[in-house]
């Protein structure tokens, strides 16, 4: 989400500049109008190129905020609560973006104008939620439950890198088989079956590839990066991006898979926004990035435009066909019965566990199949040598 820099006017005619982040022009607009502040210009921060490192990572995040939530539930003024995190030793980085918050406290600032001036360290679900607490009064218990969010995300990162561990060691192994293989082993049998002419269709093939590795390896490098260079570039395209994540939702075993992790995303952080007083359209715009899945935006934008017109918001997002059937249910049923931040924080961890279960049967799969495919490579490389063999052994 953009950030923009804006320069308006206050009821009593002085200046105010600051930055908010928000999806348009409009949208800051709006949230000007809300402040009671005129608008006198309004433009997108361009973003500057800096190899400064940002942000902390989710667990650090989560234990600080409630950190802050436990100094402010035993009575310590905010300001005080986050200037005691900013003098933290043991965590320089921390202590350097709190006391960056202390700053912009003391100048009279919100929390959350404080946390969006931070820039690329607080994403826009935090910054919003803390701006529900604040105009609600209720920062503490947002804390607080903002910090339990944080951290169920961290630990789904964590089951999904780890569960990922076992895959990226066989594919490692099964490379090295391959390079040992085309670099090593088949060039030791290149002097002997030249003598065969014609030599066999697969014979060349697999000295085609040995020789792209060993002889020509510069080249086959330099080819290999500058083709992953244009895909990576390729990926960057909205068309492409939406292509790549229609395969990837649609296919067999990883399809379901890329579904549950967006939607249990996607509940996760639309229920606890809702949880924390941020009002439903603008929970669900900051929801739908968070879930990092093109289809899962495009359903959630449909969904807003119903709400928008009055509808209920399980329709839209049934016919999406990227929720079943029960968790459809269950959010309509949590719309009746105005419920819906802990009907959808239920469908969170229902469909965290089911992840679990899914990746489970993922890479019980990866095994045998990187099995499988190593042994195809072998027999392919027998055959291939086998062939000229026999024909030498005719000649002779």
């Amino acid at each position: 989400m953009p950030t923009f820099r804006y320069q308006a006017v206050d009821a009593n005619g002085q200046a105010v500049a600051g930055k908010l982040a928000g999806a348009s022009e409009a949208a800051i607009l709006g949230e000007l109008a809300d402040r009671s502040l005129v608008p006198v210009r309004v433009e997108v921060e361009k973003a500057r190129a800096s190899f400064k490192k940002k942000g902390l990572g989710p667990r650090q995040l989560a234990t600080a905020y409630q950190q802050v939530a436990d100094l402010l539930r035993a009575g310590v003024p905010l300001m005080r609560a986050i200037t005691l995190l900013a003098r933290g030793k043991s965590k320089p980085r921390r202590a350097e973006i709190f006391r960056g918050l202390a700053e912009g406290v003391s100048r009279g600032e919100e929390l959350a104008d404080a946390m969006a001036a931070q820039e690329g360290v607080f994403p826009d679900t935090h910054i919003a939620m803390v701006r529900a607490g604040e105009k609600g009064g209720s920062l503490e218990p947002v804390l607080v439950r903002l910090a339990g969010m944080v951290k169920a995300q961290a630990e789904m990162r964590a089951k999904l890198f780890g569960a990922l561990a076992y895959p990226a060691v066989l594919v490692f192994v099964g490379v090295a088989v391959l390079g040992i293989i085309f670099g090593v082993f088949l060039p030791m049998f290149g002097d002997v079956l030249e003598q065969v002419d014609p030599m066999p269709p697969i014979t060349v093939v697999l000295f085609a590839v040995s020789d792209a590795v060993t002889t020509r390896g510069p080249i086959t490098a330099a080819v290999l990066v500058v083709l992953g260079i244009i895909a990576w570039r390729l990926t960057k395209r909205q068309d492409v991006s939406r292509a790549i994540t229609v395969a990837k939702t649609k296919a067999p075993i990883l399809g379901p898979l890329v579904r549950s992790i967006a939607v249990a995303r996607f509940c996760r952080t639309f229920g606890t926004m809702l949880a924390n007083g941020v009002p439903v359209l603008a929970a669900m715009r900051i929801a739908e990035d968070a879930a990092g899945n093109a289809l899962l935006k495009e359903a959630v934008a449909d969904a807003a435009d119903a709400v928008r017109s009055g509808e209920p918001l399980a329709g839209p997002l049934g016919q999406s066909g990227l929720f079943d059937e029960d968790v459809v249910e269950m959010i309509s049923v949590g719309e009746a019965a105005n419920n819906l931040a802990d009907v959808l924080e239920t469908i969170a961890e229902t469909i965290e566990n089911r992840v679990e279960r899914l990746l489970s049967t993922a890479v019980a799969l990866v095994g045998p199949l990187m099995l499988l495919v190593l042994a195809v490579v072998v027999a392919f490389v027998a055959i291939g040598l086998i062939l000229p063999m026999l024909e030498l052994s005719d000649v002779s």
